[in-house]
């Protein structure tokens, strides 16, 4: 496999970057490299120093640090007794439920592989990271676990763990998992080649966890990326990569925490980047408390445990803002604790921002990053008064340039692809050192694939992802800004803007549109919303009216699946 060089940002900061100049009081140029602890090591000691504090609530229980140390323990222990080697990997499929981190830091702290697996994908999808990735160990949802064993003998699976949605919760757990099974939320009946997570945590408790010698150059997680664009690959981030961008982030928030208690909303998906860093890993270092949502699209159960609860930090995307704003109990929700509210994974429409804005009085700080950037590479300061439609400064020890498809450096202000090169960058993509190659320029960036432009500040702005971009007549058109436009209309819920060929094999915009509840808006009215507010050529071809567009499992925009449609 090819690892990936060229990681010194880190030796020192540089004149040329002009970011550094702008970052809020406080944020030091760079990392400490020196003092990069491995994640068991981090669990280790905040388990120690947090001891009583509650670690995670989840249906209304609570979990204390002291108790999320002792399941993973148990996680370990059961692993290590299955004859499971460090670097075996272990997949866990699960939404955000209090098994979650303590299984998660039980695979860790054995030294093993974590294969984050999203809960809703089809068998196919399953299949093929199971293939690629070969787990030994699944920890599966107790409803997708029929799902499972429909794939189990194309793979290498030797075990499947069946969790349920209050296990680890002790007797409250127990009545959660009644109400569920009440429900019919639970699967299908259990079959005997199948393990319960309780009888694992039972057979663990009696095997002490042996010691093993973990580094940071050790691979903690094959995070697969969207495949929004494409098949997904497994990004390896090794242990220093997730400890520096956890640092990272830690330097660039701590001075805005002062002493405020930090309880963070975990709505994002736990098996996503930006959830599992930002929401799990990050706290976990801080020693905060998450509030995990298991199902954030039960929306009106999302809003009620935001009304009833006391937090103060809240990370989403776009979709799920919006989502929000439109519930109409939303504002029986208490803002005003929240230290800052952030967005990332796909672009925040200005609307949105405004709305939340109005409604909270927290301004929403965008940032950037990647599946393969473990995943933060840039933020905008935490005391932002105004959105700024940027993603923000580059973090500490984070060097980005902006290149055109040549390798040139463009100017200031200029369009190019975003170039990342930091500590947190991934060791390369699983089994495919080709792609890991293309990935990155002879002089050690690793390719975004996303268009950008640095403006003399420093501050990034993202364009589009390269892929999407639409080349009407000569001019390049990128679909955010025209999605941007179109969400302004007072009609408009939602759009996605793509290119389809017209007869004649040009590129044309086709813009897919989605109205609000009770409102009305025909093609000709949009159209000339958008005539007013942008240039000619990028005004769309057709307006496709919808009742959805698809998404990903995070809320992002499938362009690829409206391109392959006819209508």
């Amino acid at each position: 496999m090819t690892a990936l060089k060229g990681h010194d940002v880190h030796q020192g900061p540089d004149l040329n970057r002009p970011w550094l100049d702008n970052y809020p009081p406080g944020v030091p140029a760079a990392i400490n490299e020196q003092e990069l602890e491995t994640l068991p090591n981090i669990f280790r000691k905040v388990v120690h120093g947090f001891a009583d504090k509650c670690a995670l609530e989840s249906f209304g229980a609570r979990m204390t640090y002291t108790q999320l140390g002792h399941h993973a323990d148990a996680i370990t222990g059961w692993l290590q007794s299955r004859g499971l080697v460090k670097g075996d990997r272990v997949a866990v499929m699960l939404p955000n439920i209090a098994a979650y981190p303590a299984i998660l830091f039980g695979v860790l702290n054995g030294g093993y592989t974590a294969v984050n697996v999203n809960p809703l994908y089809t068998a196919r999808e399953l299949l093929f990271q199971l293939r690629d990735s070969a787990p030994k160990i699944l920890f599966v949802l107790e409803n997708f676990a029929a799902l499972a064993e429909q794939v189990r003998e194309e793979t290498g699976l030797e075990d499947i763990v069946v969790v349920r949605p209050g296990d680890m919760l002790g007797i409250k757990g127990t009545l959660i998992n009644v109400v569920s099974l009440f429900k019919g939320k639970t699967g299908q009946s259990m079959k005997s080649n199948r393990l319960t997570l309780n009888e694992v945590l039972g057979e663990g408790e009696k095997h002490t966890p042996k010691p093993v010698v973990i580094t940071l150059d050790d691979i903690a997680f094959l995070q697969y990326t969207g495949g929004t664009t494409g098949r997904s690959k497994g990004a390896m981030l090794s242990h220093r990569s997730v400890a520096a961008n956890i640092d990272q982030c830690r330097l660039w928030m701590e001075p805005r925490f002062g002493s405020s208690e930090l309880i963070m909303v975990t709505a994002l998906p736990l098996y996503h980047i930006f959830g599992l860093v930002i929401c799990c890993l990050l706290m976990v270092r801080l020693g905060g408390k998450q509030i995990l949502i298991a199902d954030p699209r039960d929306l009106d159960s999302f809003v009620k445990i935001l009304a009833s609860q006391r937090f103060t930090l809240f990370a989403g995307v776009n979709t799920l803002y919006r989502a929000l704003l439109d519930h109409p109990k939303i504002r029986n929700a208490d803002f005003s604790k929240v230290i800052f509210c952030m967005s990332g994974g796909m672009a925040t429409h200005t609307v949105v921002a405004r709305r939340w804005k109005e409604l909270t009085g927290s301004t929403i700080i965008e940032g950037y990053g990647l599946s393969e950037t473990s995943p933060v590479v840039s933020v905008n300061p935490l005391d932002s008064e105004d959105f700024s439609g940027t993603v923000g400064f580059p973090v500490p020890s984070t060097d980005v340039v902006v290149r055109t498809s040549d390798g040139t450096d463009v100017s200031t202000g200029m369009r190019g692809e975003l170039c990342v090169k930091g500590p947190q960058v991934m060791t390369g993509y699983w089994h495919r050192p080709e792609e890991t190659a293309a990935a990155m320029t002879s002089d050690g960036y690793f390719k975004t694939g996303d268009v950008a432009i640095l403006d003399d500040v420093g501050r990034i702005t993202i364009v589009d992802r390269l892929k999407d971009m639409i080349l009407v007549s000569g001019f390049n058109v990128y679909p955010n800004e025209v999605e941007d436009v179109l969400t302004l209309h007072p009609a408009v819920r939602e759009a996605a803007v793509v290119g389809m060929l017209d007869e004649q094999g040009c590129e044309t915009i086709w813009a897919h549109v989605v109205l609000k509840d009770h409102e009305h808006a025909d093609a000709s009215e949009i159209l000339a919303f958008c005539r007013e507010n942008m240039t000619a050529y990028k005004v769309p071809k057709r307006i496709v009216f919808r009742d959805s567009l698809p998404k990903s499992n995070v809320g992002k925009l499938l362009r690829r699946v409206l391109k392959g449609e006819v209508v």
